[in-house]
């Protein structure tokens, strides 16, 4: 460790000598300590990190300055400089450190002198840092100049480590900088290459359809069209491939350049161009459609040779209420499409619902359907829930059949949906609710399970309609269930969980139905107040055939129990479902395996019946009552 040394007097230059020169020891003294104080000797000898010293001496200021200079230069800096502040004829001590404090930032300095011509707070300010100047007074203390040396050669020693360590820090985060901005650049040319067509650079199909979705969820009317260009085929098959591409190229830049403001152009594949726009009702968008058309159907030189471009246009124009989904305005476009090229090419067709016969269908289902209730034509069967262990039914699922005059069984799977899109769902969920609480009183004890879809959960004052109607029929609220899918509460999570509190404030039960094809499940049942899961059927149909359902249906029924919940499989139908949910442990069974729905009479005589009886054996059958109907 080198040490600067700056005093005009050599006896003091002689005196800093005799305090660092290497002390001799005494080895006899050594052993006759340890004889007497065995290992107390060592631990009271003195550590030895004092380190080796390394004197230069100056006679002057200006020779200890540039003593600095030379060992910097030299690459072995001083750790530690002593400096007299009275040193005539040359610079003072103040000045002295002031010069070597401009050359080497690091050198710890301690001024020694006994009559000083400045404060310590003058010299501090010519040579800042104030905490890397010390003062001693003279005449000094050998013990005092070694210590002082020593602790300032530590403190050096760290300072320079830290320096190091900061200057390699700094080089990571500018390392990391550079990644960081070289990451984001190729994460923007990816999401650019993910969402773009290489041919023309325009937005492709999912670039196209994330724009559909976000516009289908806004409360703005919007168009979205379809383009095809007429006879392309024959421009590839006769021109060539390069051709194709150019005239490709050549009919996006002219309707990118005529859509309406706002709106966007993308290449769906192939000849096909889908185009977005705002729009105030379908006559606008029909013209602003018929404009492109127009722009885009000109003469183009295609390697050599003159092309007539031109193109049909599907067009559906999308309401705000209902939300559409994207998938569905896309369908209807491609049909609006296909009339367009029915239609002799070169032409705009607005979508209409006589493209669509399932639309057609639909309308009628809806209409017949909204006179179902009236005309007697809709009934509840009732599926039982057995518990585990001795088959005890302590509930029953209602399930909705329609037997339609005109089209017969309808699927709930068929009409429901179709309610769902109107207010029909409402009327009809009254309905069901009703005639659910009004069979339900006559059992002895077990609880009813009602299925609600996301719309009739999100309608106002939902906790309010159901407690009034169940105070109406005189029903405890611990005998009704709601079963309700993650999507109704997902769509409006702070929502759903005010409201499934206050159900269950009240006494409703809370199943949530089709569990593990949902979405973040495990958050779901931790964020929102349940009593019970019901394990979709999919994944008790796969338990023979597939480790990943046998895998799924054992987790739910473990997390279930973990979390105090208890654990519905639906779809049971064989002997060996049952034996493997029991060995699991699931909670309770539900499936035709037990009984098929049966209606309000044969529900009423299970439930006074109790349990299922005559299960014992693999080879019985499930017992069906009169009235039975297809599992809804």
């Amino acid at each position: 460790m080198r040490i600067l040394i700056i005093d005009d007097e050599p006896a003091m230059h002689d005196s800093y000598r005799r305090c660092f020169a290497p002390k001799p020891v005494d080895a006899g003294l050594s052993a006759m300590a340890a004889d007497l104080f065995g290992d107390e000797a060592d631990a009271a000898a003195p550590a030895e990190d004092t380190p080796d010293f390394t004197l230069t001496h100056a006679m002057q200021g200006l020779d200890g300055v540039a003593e600095v200079e030379q060992a910097l230069a030299a690459g072995a800096p001083f750790a530690v400089a002593f400096i007299d502040v009275r040193m005539p004829p040359g610079i003072d001590g103040k000045e002295t450190a002031r010069r070597i404090r401009a050359l080497d930032p690091n050198v710890q300095i301690v001024i020694v002198t006994g009559f000083s011509d400045f404060s310590p707070i003058e010299i501090a300010k010519a040579a800042p840092p104030a905490d890397k100047i010390f003062y001693i007074a003279k005449p000094f203390e050998v013990a005092e100049i070694v210590q002082t040396a020593t602790a300032l050669a530590h403190r050096w020693r760290l300072d320079q480590t830290l320096a190091e360590a900061r200057a390699q820090l700094a080089e990571q985060v500018v390392l990391l900088e550079e990644q960081a901005v070289e990451l984001a650049a190729n994460e923007s040319r990816a999401l650019h290459m993910a969402t773009h067509d290489s041919l023309t650079e325009a937005p492709n199909r999912l670039a196209f359809l994330k724009a559909l979705t976000e516009r289908a969820r806004g409360r703005e009317r919007f168009a979205a069209a379809m383009l095809d260009l007429d006879r392309f085929k024959l421009v590839n098959d006769t021109l060539g491939h390069l051709a194709g591409d150019e005239m490709i190229r050549a009919v996006y830049q002219l309707l990118a350049a005529s859509v309406p403001e706002g709106g966007l152009v993308a290449r769906l594949g192939g000849d096909e161009f889908g185009i977005l726009f705002d729009t105030p009702g379908e006559e606008a968008a029909v013209m602003a459609c018929e404009l492109m058309l127009r722009k885009m159907s000109v003469t183009l030189s295609l390697m050599g040779h003159s092309v007539q471009a031109s193109g049909s246009i599907g067009l559906v124009v999308t309401e705000a209420e209902p939300v559409r989904d994207p998938v569905d305005v896309m369908r209807r476009t491609d049909l609006a499409l296909n009339e367009a090229k029915r239609a002799g090419r070169g032409v705009v067709r607005a979508y209409d619902e006589s493209m669509d016969e399932s639309i057609r269908f639909r309308r009628q289902i809806e209409g017949g359907l909204s006179e179902a209730i009236a005309k007697g034509e809709l009934k509840l069967v009732y599926q039982p829930i057995v518990a585990r262990g001795g088959l005890e039914i302590v509930g029953f699922e209602a399930l909705m059949r329609w037997n339609s005059p005109d089209y017969g069984p309808i699927s709930p799977g068929l009409f429901i949906p179709i309610a769902e899109e109107s207010n029909l769902i409402h009327e009809l969920g009254d309905w069901v609710v009703d005639t659910a609480l009004q069979t339900v009183q006559h059992w002895p004890g077990q609880y009813v399970s009602i299925n609600f879809s996301p719309r009739q959960f999100r309608r106002q004052n939902f906790v309010g309609r159901i407690m009034e109607r169940v105070q109406h029929w005189g029903v405890e609220p611990t005998r009704v269930q709601i079963e309700i899918t993650e999507t109704a509460i997902f769509d409006d999570a702070d929502h759903a969980a005010e409201t499934l509190y206050r159900l269950r404030q009240m006494g409703f039960r809370v199943a949530l139905d089709d569990f593990g094809t949902g979405y973040s499940s495990l958050y779901n049942i931790r964020k929102f107040g349940l009593d019970c899961l019901k394990i979709d059927r999919s994944f008790i149909d796969g338990m023979g055939r597939e480790r990943e359902s046998a895998a799924i249906v054992h987790s739910i029924i473990h997390l279930g129990r973990a979390l105090g919940l208890g654990v519905v499989a639906e779809g049971v139908e064989t002997e060996a479902q049952v034996q493997a949910l029991r060995l699991a442990g699931c909670s309770h069974l539900q499936g035709y395996f037990f009984s098929r729905p049966v209606d309000a009479d044969a529900a009423l005589a299970m439930a006074e019946m109790g349990a299922i009886e005559g299960k014992d054996d693999p080879g019985d059958m499930p017992v069906v009552l009169p009235g039975t109907g297809t599992e809804g």
